[in-house]
């Protein structure tokens, strides 16, 4: 899934003009006629979050500053670019300490355009990751940093959230990869105990001899080696959250030992005396379905039911796509950091194919790819043989593989001087209009400058001195192109059919 635009100008033809724009720099457009509809669009609980926001700073009722306001005092992180036809410095001012990301006086040309979205969804990209690693650091991961687009994520988030907010027991299950350690630390940190300490184990990994030291902890010489007291996970945990990953590889042993801490709210210490009161939330984590280990003698029913309070099940990445694209930002992002490397993206036809491996190792599989890649890369731009995975023959059906580039442009580049440079005119006197399509190659769109002309001919019903003035052109050269028009019309009418 492609990042998502939202374009909010009180003029139709203004409005027709960016979705244009938008969509040939490889964005998906969304549509808004004044202030107050973008911002139902922006804060409407239903709809899927917008990448940025194309604003018109003159509307008729809430204009671009009152939905500047009010996108700060909603708390949302979108970017925001402010297009205006009243370029003055106080407007620009204005604008920029309203919360404005860029700012671009109309009638703005699509290479200002693809720069400052490019540069908008970069920054936003990099703000998201250092706000994920500062929260990581300070063990105080949310929902707002689990990367998503998928709707049936959205239905798992919105159970996690609800769990977030009370002492419930949550089980997650879900393959090796898919992020079920994130959503148990988004729960935590969402929690009232948030403050208190997280505290994750992998069951899988204790040697069986040493599971109950080290979940309830041992006294001094309660068996050889124990020349220490220790404490235990559950007693580290205490007035926090105990993450029990790969729970199901627990062995009975234990697993008799767990239900009966969990039943009474306190836990008994290899070789002590008397039981200690604990206050610990259970979050448990399973890549198995722990059904069919109960069902096969390997899990205590009874446990289960304790532990299978509110069941959360995380897709795999092979059936929420979508989720790849931001993903690929994602890490990419943060290994040009880590490494010091800078790549400005990746290739539309990597992209492409990347989407549509299945990935049997989820996003961990995808992390080290992308890993692998930015650190043997020799070159300013990650291709599709940069990912050997993804350069294997494809078994991917002809027409599937359409996939627009990742573009990241580090601080500094080229593009940022670019986008200090005067509008261009999108139907200026020096010829047909310029875009860039998907691949980069600029191209000459007659047939949607065409297209413009005559939407913005009806919409001001033949006014020509207004529809002149709307596409900033002047009136002899709205009469010469429609003079083209028509000659092109009637040169085609008369050309002879194809009779082969």
């Amino acid at each position: 899934m492609v990042e998502r635009i939202l374009i909010a100008d009180d003029d139709p033809v203004q409005r027709r003009l960016v979705e244009n724009m938008v969509q040939k720099c490889g964005y998906e457009a969304v549509l808004a006629d004044s202030g107050d509809a973008a911002m139902a669009l922006l804060t409407a609980p239903d709809t899927a979050a917008f990448d940025a926001v194309v604003l018109d700073l003159v509307m008729p009722g809430l204009d671009g500053l009152g939905v500047l306001g009010k996108i700060r005092e909603a708390g949302l992180n979108v970017p925001v670019i402010v297009q205006t036809a009243h370029g003055g410095i106080d407007n620009v001012v204005s604008a920029m300490r309203a919360g404005a990301h860029d700012f671009v006086v109309k009638p703005v040309g699509i290479e200002r355009l693809q720069v400052s979205l490019r540069n908008a969804l970069n920054a936003s990209a990099l703000k998201g990751e250092l706000q994920r690693i500062r929260h990581s650091r300070e063990g105080r991961l949310t929902f707002s940093d689990i990367i998503t687009r998928s709707d049936a994520m959205a239905a798992v988030l919105r159970a996690a959230q609800k769990a977030a907010g009370s002492s419930i027991p949550v089980l997650i299950e879900g393959e090796s990869g898919v992020g079920k350690e994130m959503f148990a630390r988004a729960i935590h940190g969402s929690s009232e105990r948030q403050s208190k300490p997280f505290v994750a184990v992998n069951c899988g990994a204790i040697p069986d001899n040493l599971v109950e030291s080290i979940l309830f902890g041992h006294e001094k010489g309660a068996f050889t080696g124990a020349t220490d007291r220790h404490m235990g996970k559950f007693v580290e945990a205490s007035g926090g959250t105990l993450f029990l990953d790969e729970v199901s590889e627990l062995p009975l042993a234990a697993q008799v030992k767990l239900l009966r801490a969990l039943q009474e709210g306190a836990v008994e210490a290899v070789g002590g005396r008397k039981p200690l009161k604990v206050d610990v939330r259970i979050i448990s984590a399973t890549n198995r379905r722990l059904l069919d280990r109960v069902k096969a003698g390997q899990f205590r029913e009874d446990l289960f039911y304790r532990l299978h309070v509110l069941p959360l099940t995380v897709p795999p990445l092979r059936t929420r796509r979508e989720d790849i694209p931001p993903l690929l930002r994602h890490f990419l992002v943060r290994f040009c950091a880590e490494e010091n490397r800078k790549i400005g993206g990746i290739s539309g036809e990597a992209m492409a194919r990347l989407a549509q491996l299945d990935w049997p190792g989820n996003i961990r599989q995808l992390e080290n790819a992308v890993y692998r890649a930015v650190v043997m890369s020799e070159g300013d731009q990650l291709g599709i043989d940069d990912f050997p995975l993804a350069s294997a023959p494809s078994t991917v059906p002809t027409g599937e593989a359409d996939g627009e580039p990742l573009i990241l442009e580090p601080p500094g580049s080229a593009q940022f001087v670019v986008a200090n440079e005067a509008p261009i005119a999108p139907l200026s006197t020096h010829g047909s209009l310029q875009m860039l399509n998907a691949s980069g190659d600029v191209r000459a769109l007659d047939e949607l400058e065409n297209e413009i002309i005559r939407f913005a001919i009806s919409h001001y019903r033949g006014q020509m001195s207004e529809v002149a003035r709307r596409l900033k052109i002047g009136r002899s050269t709205l009469y010469r192109k429609l003079d083209e028009m028509e000659a092109a019309r009637a040169a085609k009418a008369s050309t002879p059919a194809d009779t082969r």
